[in-house]
């Protein structure tokens, strides 16, 4: 429930951005937890904090006209939402989808603004992208279209100003088609423009495997301060893109046993656990779907269409898209059960779901927390470019392990600070919203 000294704010959230579900979603889902700090704090409301976290500081949105291999023109849109940069330069992915529109940006540069901020990084949050496809596109159709993305972003962005990295859709192969233009455009070796770069040309070691490993290093923290761990759990990953790989690499070093994934089309089981080597070569070097993992390997099942969240597990990580798990999935995960969830991917579990797991007693890391590893990496690159150094893999790594511990506790005692013992996702609301609401007052009504 919404404290009520925050429903006519969150009213008029709804009045001022019509027809952006996943925004209002994203936004009900802090205020929720927000009551018992405007009660301590009279402040953040006197000087009105929170009406100006939920307005972007900037939205640009333009066209991207692009050729095929044909010669045939195509128009996409892009977006970036710039949404609070208290804490730092702005700081967020860039998504390639069919499904982006201004509505899916603002809600991931909302998210990005509080994930942020738990890093306990110099970040402010943003988001962006377009509805563009890159799946069946050619590499020089996907960069001419990076090219012409870049024409018009270039002017918006800056290692001190807006620093855009990789999300769905987006990964090295795209950042170096659009690092390029930016260089040539500007006539500057930029290194901190962009983050998610080959590690040959100022790309950081872990940052391909950083989401994944950091929502398995919470989900360790999680289980441990409960009396368990992961070893010899039973586990489920959603989705076979980069989030999910590196998670399930990382939770099967700590000794679970991950026994499906899933793609857009269907679901692969693998009793005796997912073979990594082999979805690698499938997903990172084919680029093919899961029904070539189902080919090479005879004991593997795949279901065309199934549901990841019907397979019998004690430990769930989302690591697909929004909404993704629903009540009826969270009822079904707990009646077949699952002690913890934690999200890989962008508020993939809905409202309903999140409820059915706390009055089950399932312990749920929300993604503003589990997930912050990626950028928290991005952070560490963006240092690395600023002293043109380069860390080694196990040092970067050993970085991004103590950061997601401390995320874990500052979550884990603000919830018990503020009456919820063990409700992460309070904890990481409050403490996401005191950070950046903190620094909005102290730099004044800008």
């Amino acid at each position: 429930m919404i404290d009520e000294k925050l429903e006519d704010i969150y009213d008029d959230v709804l009045r001022r951005n019509p027809g952006e579900p996943e925004f209002h979603q994203a936004v009900r889902e802090v205020f929720e937890s927000l009551g018992v700090v405007v009660s301590k704090h009279p402040e953040f409301t006197r000087e009105g904090v929170i009406q100006r976290l939920c307005e972007p500081e900037r939205q640009i949105i333009f066209r991207v006209p692009w050729h095929d291999d044909e010669g045939r023109v195509h128009i996409n849109r892009g977006f970036r939402v710039e949404f609070n940069s208290a804490l730092g330069p702005f700081k967020g992915g860039l998504r390639f989808h069919p499904s982006v529109y201004l509505g899916t940006v603002k809600f991931l540069a909302f998210e990005q603004t509080f994930k942020n901020a738990l890093t306990n990084m110099p970040i402010g949050g943003a988001k962006g992208g377009s509805d563009f496809d890159p799946k069946g596109r050619s590499d020089r159709e996907v960069m001419r279209f990076c090219q012409s993305l870049m024409t018009e972003l270039y002017r918006h962005i800056g290692e001190y100003t807006d620093v855009p990295a990789g999300d769905i859709g987006v990964g090295g192969r795209e950042i170096g088609y659009l690092f390029g233009h930016y260089k040539r455009i500007t006539n500057r070796y930029e290194s901190g423009v962009l983050t998610g770069k080959g590690t040959d040309w100022g790309g950081a070691l872990v940052r391909k495997e950083a989401t994944g490993y950091g929502a398995a290093y919470f989900l360790e923290e999680m289980l441990r301060v409960n009396g368990t761990s992961l070893d010899d759990r039973t586990c489920i990953v959603s989705g076979s893109g980069n989030v999910a790989i590196y998670a399930i690499e990382k939770i099967t070093q700590m000794g679970g046993r991950v026994v499906a994934c899933s793609d857009s089309d269907g679901v692969i089981f693998d009793e005796k656990g997912i073979d990594l080597d082999l979805l690698k070569q499938v997903k990172e070097v084919e680029r093919a779907r899961l029904t070539a993992y189902a080919e090479a390997r005879p004991d593997a099942t795949y279901q065309e269409g199934g549901s990841i969240w019907d397979i019998p597990c004690q430990v769930a990580v989302p690591c697909a898209t929004q909404n993704e798990i629903s009540g009826r999935d969270a009822r079904m995960l707990v009646s077949n059960g699952c002690i913890a969830v934690a999200e890989g991917a962008n508020m993939p579990a809905s409202p309903e779901a999140v409820r059915v797991f706390s009055q089950a007693g399932v312990l749920f890391a929300p993604g503003k927390a589990a997930n912050a590893g990626g950028v928290a990496t991005s952070a560490l690159e963006m240092q690395q470019n600023a002293s043109r150094d380069r860390w080694t893999f196990e040092h970067t790594e050993l970085r991004l392990a103590k950061i997601m511990k401390g995320i874990h506790d500052a979550c884990f005692e603000t919830a018990e600070t503020y009456g919820s013992p063990g409700d992460y996702v309070k904890g990481a609301n409050i403490t996401a919203f005191q950070r950046v609401a903190g620094a909005m007052i102290a730099l004044g009504l800008v």
